[in-house]
């Protein structure tokens, strides 16, 4: 069972690194790669969403499966 505020704080520190806790490598992966490119890409514009959504995602995902 995941802690879904856990799985969110590891992902607002990291970006794809709550997915990792929450078992998902192949998400965590796309958040790890996706995130950095969008901050430099966009000079920070879009990153700042990416970076929250990638934590709400791996909120979502724990809170589904951790049954709380």
């Amino acid at each position: 069972m995941r802690n879904p505020p856990t799985a969110a704080i590891l992902s607002f520190l990291v970006p794809g690194l709550g997915q990792f806790y929450n078992g998902k490598i192949l998400r965590g992966l796309f958040w790890l790669l996706v995130t950095p490119g969008l901050w430099i890409g966009t000079g920070g514009a879009w990153g700042w969403v990416c970076h929250l959504v990638s934590a709400a995602t791996a909120y979502g995902y724990a809170k589904r499966f951790s049954g709380r």
